[in-house]
């Protein structure tokens, strides 16, 4: 080796050593003790925040797509991003059917971005489970809230709560939106499934869910601090803050025109029992109040909500419910952030750039337009949650939980939710003559209906898809035809046919018919509607079968729908809303095998004209009022009908 090209060797070692010593001094430069979980959670909040920059806090404040994270997970490590989302329909690779050990992965996968960066403070991983971990092939598929309020059962959805947060933390996501406290007045809402009840103390009720999510809460903890009780807890969302289920005429994200006492009084307990029992996040709602965004409202998000509430979890957007903020919606981004940052909002979803995120908020922090002591607020709330689930010590998920995905105690569970949310709305043309239970021995059933053999009608939207899908094989589970098959002798016969035309039905020789019928799949505006009928094919296949055949009709919907006309033709009918992947839990019932119990959380109107109508009104005229539900005992006792 030449002396030149020593003297180069040595250069390069020289400048190596150097740029080592750099690293290390900036390493040790950093006070790690933020990780430390035997130092108080203020403390490590204080150490944290201290040695974080200014565009590090603004990047925190922001929730992003996975898929954009997907595109160049860099920026991850570049931001130091605050929290991803999958959205429904962005699984692992884009597989409807990917495995929870998939899941894991992906997950893992994003968080080592995230720890890379110059603090590593992880991200927090959001998905939408509000009804069982949905998103999730082969996760356990619960009702929806609407006939979970039908349940009248606080213990039953602090169960759901436990086995969604379990399968949920399977797949490596620590945080969901869930639960929906929304007090729909209004059936024609496109979101009226996903609230428990119109009336508030239902719905106060089943904010018990909570503890199932995150846990009990111990006694000695300070009210308003988010609580979450161990690896298999998720933080929980109360959402959407406040009054969206309000609106004129159910119109959805429109106006609630309430006067303070009555937001007070109908929409807002929810919130109070949510905070008390330690949920971690709130979400605000797209709707407007007497003509005000809800994002852009500091009145309820900072003074009520934070000051006189006393939450101290953190309080996030709906999706790019920011940009909704002035119209049309993104078209003065600037401006909708200054409102919603300084409205109090702490953690911004789906920035649709998260430079220019950064970049517009840095520059109204620049121009004294946003204080900093809102960041402040903002990122002290975000890290508290983050701290209180462990993510600090525990960043990394692992697969130890795949196995609790769908076990036959999750099912039953889902099972005996479905046959307590059952509503029973008529039982025989004669009071004394009951329908149900339904004989198992007979000769020959007819079992017909768009919604008896289709899993996907049977879920409802927010399953595996957004707006959800008429699909048989969407998910895993029981339709209701499988379960009326496996529940009958195995001497009767079943005839399944989806539509039956009235040449086969003419010289029938069916004992029975059970005609499951119902509304399509929908979520948000898409299921906005203002005649609620039953839709095609469902109500020709009932009305000619029911004026041929003695039937029971199933009706499968997020709502009450118009029913009186048909009434007459019936023998029976059961409200069985959307109830999920077990539809065993309808066989149940209807067999006898368990009596019904459940009662209605909402009022049936008789027409759309009387809309809305609600328990309480001053002109109250219902086909079936608040509150009501026949009642059955199981067959092998004495069998009762009472309202």
């Amino acid at each position: 080796m030449t002396l030149k090209s020593r003297c180069r060797m040595s250069v390069q070692v020289l400048r190596l050593a150097l740029l080592l010593v750099v690293v290390v001094s900036a390493v040790a430069a950093i006070d790690a003790r933020y990780k430390d979980p035997k130092l108080s959670m203020n403390l490590r909040m204080k150490i944290l925040m201290k040695q974080m920059s200014q565009q590090e806090k603004i990047a925190q404040m922001a929730q992003i797509n996975r898929l954009e994270a997907e595109a160049d997970p860099k920026i991850l490590r570049k931001y130091s991003i605050g929290s991803l989302i999958t959205a429904p329909d962005s699984p692992p690779g884009g597989d409807h059917r990917a495995t929870a050990e998939q899941w894991v992965d992906m997950v893992n996968g994003y968080q080592r971005w995230s720890l890379s960066s110059r603090l590593g403070i992880p991200m927090l991983y959001a998905t939408d489970s509000v009804h069982g971990h949905n998103n999730l092939y082969r996760a356990t598929i619960f009702p929806h809230n609407v006939g979970l309020g039908a349940t009248r059962d606080p213990e039953l959805v602090k169960r759901i709560g436990a086995v969604t947060a379990i399968e949920t933390r399977a797949t490596g996501i620590p945080y969901v939106f869930a639960p929906c406290i929304a007090v729909c007045r209004d059936p024609r809402w496109g979101r009226c499934y996903e609230s428990y009840s119109e009336d508030h103390k239902i719905v106060e009720q089943m904010t018990d869910i909570i503890y199932g999510l995150q846990g009990e809460i111990p006694p000695d903890s300070p009210k308003g601090v988010p609580y979450v009780g161990g690896k298999d807890k998720v933080a929980a969302c109360a959402k959407h803050f406040v009054g969206d289920g309000g609106t004129t005429k159910g119109i959805n994200e429109n106006n609630t025109v309430i006067d303070w006492h009555g937001l007070l009084s109908i929409h807002m307990p929810g919130y109070y029992h949510s905070i008390i029992k330690g949920v971690s996040t709130i979400m605000v709602s797209y709707s407007s109040w007497n003509g005000q965004k809800m994002h852009a409202n500091k009145t309820l998000i900072t003074h009520f909500l934070k000051n006189t509430l006393k939450f101290k979890g953190f309080v996030i957007s709906d999706w790019q419910g920011v940009d909704r903020i002035t119209y049309p919606s993104g078209s003065n981004y600037s401006t909708s952030l200054l409102r919603a940052i300084n409205a109090g909002i702490d953690m911004v979803m789906v920035p649709p750039n998260i430079t220019e995120f950064v970049g517009v908020i840095t520059s109204h922090v620049k121009n004294k337009l946003i204080p900093i002591n809102r960041i402040n607020d903002a990122v002290r709330r975000i890290l508290r949650v983050k701290i209180t689930l462990g993510l600090f010590e525990n960043p990394l998920a692992d697969y130890s939980l795949v196995d609790e995905i769908r076990t036959q105690a999750h099912r039953h569970l889902a099972r005996e939710s479905v046959r307590k949310s059952l509503v029973l709305l008529k039982n025989g043309k004669d009071a004394n003559k009951p329908l149900i239970p339904l004989p198992k021995k007979t000769s020959k059933i007819l079992v017909a209906g768009t919604h008896a053999n289709n899993l996907g009608l049977q879920c409802g939207a927010w399953t595996i898809t957004w707006q959800g899908q008429n699909a048989h094989n969407l998910t895993t589970g029981t339709t209701i035809l499988n379960a009326i098959s496996a529940t009958v002798d195995p001497s009767t016969e079943i005839v399944y046919s989806e539509n039956p035309d009235v040449e086969s039905l003419k010289n029938h020789k069916y004992s029975y018919a059970v005609v499951v019928v119902g509304e399509p799949t929908y979520a948000e505006t898409a299921g906005d509607n203002l005649n609620l009928t039953i839709p095609e094919p469902g109500l020709s296949t009932m009305m000619n079968v029911c004026s041929r055949v003695k039937c029971v009709v199933v009706l499968i919907s997020g709502r009450p729908l118009v029913v009186e006309p048909y009434l007459p033709m019936m023998e029976a009918l059961v409200a069985a809303w959307l109830p999920g992947s077990e539809g065993e839990g309808v066989a149940d019932v209807l067999f006898g095998e368990y009596g019904f119990t459940g009662k209605l959380a909402r009022t049936w109107f008789r027409t759309v004209d009387q809309l809305p109508m609600n328990v309480g009104d001053k002109h109250y005229d219902p086909l079936f009022p608040f509150g009501f539900g026949l009642t059955t005992k199981p067959i092998n006792g004495s069998m009762e009908i009472e309202t």
